[in-house]
């Protein structure tokens, strides 16, 4: 049984989307999960928020690829084998500090490092996504498409891992596409914007057309004869099935938005319906009622800068950290909103927490 994997993904950058991902992966790990954080962003900036300059040094520099997401994928762009066994980065926060183990037993949270050489096998994934409807070297080409879905459950295994958190970059190309066929879940950053939105228009035919070519490919395994793809090679059904959105960083004041965003926010309900879910809105729907918005997430201004530089989530910075009075409350607030994001999410991608 395959462990859920939940991407996010919005083909318009600057929403958040990092940050989302990275707090959620720490509160599914205070919630009792057992959590692997996949970066399959070629920008790998959740990398970077994970690991400190140090660390990224001695792995991209250091160790020449062969503990990152890339290394992973290297044998099959070289044609000398299949995905090799993914290397994890355990994370653990004390009350000192965040440091990492090297034992996954120690922690229940691990990073799947992302690398900027990702992008090296964007050409091979676009290659290969035509061979899997047939002729020669078939199999070849759905070991590459499937690549990344195969090493997040390598992963998942080594780590006996209940989720699987998935961050991509904000475009719609090869490699986000075998990304998002590996995933079972998505969820949609937003920001109260034109460029948002538009960016939401683009993601949902985008979305249904590949999973339609993916079920038409899987449909063409069958081609292969009796000796079929091979009893080691399983393939992702390529669900990808959107759970909801969250609406990151808009500005507030006296607790309403600021008219500026005020409009942008009115119509997300009626087009991540129409666009993503692809079903009629007849019915102007407010986002506070709407059953498809996950989150309205607040701009936490201070507080983020505050926890980048101590490498560290928002709800898990203390006094020794800068966030002394108001900013203690504020610590407070955020733990809550991403508690009731973190439990939202797991309800409506069945993924139990303990």
């Amino acid at each position: 049984m395959s462990t859920k994997i939940i991407a996010f993904f919005n083909n318009k950058g600057g929403v958040g989307k990092t940050s989302l991902v990275y707090h959620l992966a720490w509160m599914y790990q205070n919630l009792g999960l057992r959590v692997v954080a996949a970066d399959l962003d070629p920008q790998a900036n959740l990398t970077a928020a994970f690991l400190d300059e140090e660390r990224l040094e001695q792995i991209w520099l250091e160790n020449g690829q062969t503990t990152t997401v890339f290394g992973c994928v290297q044998p099959l762009l070289k044609g000398i084998g299949d995905i090799d066994n993914p290397h994890l980065e355990y994370v653990q926060e004390t009350e000192s500090s965040r440091q990492l183990s090297l034992s996954s037993e120690l922690n229940s949270l691990a990073l799947l490092v992302g690398d900027l050489a990702l992008s090296g096998f964007e050409d091979e994934l676009s290659a290969q996504w035509p061979n899997c409807l047939g002729g020669g070297g078939q199999e070849r080409a759905f070991r590459v498409i499937s690549a990344f879905w195969r090493i997040l459950q390598k992963a998942a295994v080594n780590h006996n891992a209940n989720v699987i958190l998935m961050d991509l970059g904000p475009n719609l190309g090869a490699i986000n596409r075998a990304a998002l066929i590996a995933a079972d879940y998505v969820v949609v950053p937003l920001a109260p914007d034109l460029f948002s939105l538009q960016g939401l228009r683009n993601l949902g035919p985008t979305l249904r057309t590949w999973r339609q070519e993916w079920q038409e490919r899987l449909a063409k395994t069958s081609s292969l004869g009796k000796k079929g793809l091979g009893s080691d090679l399983q393939l992702p059904q390529g669900t990808m099935q959107p759970v909801g959105y969250v609406v990151l960083q808009h500005s507030v004041r006296l607790d309403r938005v600021v008219k500026a965003y005020e409009r942008w926010i009115a119509r997300i309900p009626t087009v991540y319906q129409e666009v993503v879910l692809n079903q009629p809105s007849a019915n102007q729907v407010s986002i506070k009622n709407d059953p498809n918005c996950l989150a309205l997430l607040k701009n936490y201004q201070s507080l983020m800068p505050m926890a980048q530089e101590a490498h560290k989530p928002m709800f898990y910075l203390k006094p020794a950290d800068g966030a002394i009075g108001a900013h203690t409350k504020a610590v407070k607030n955020v733990y809550g909103d991403f508690e009731k994001l973190a439990y939202k999410i797991a309800e409506q991608t069945q993924v139990e927490i303990l």
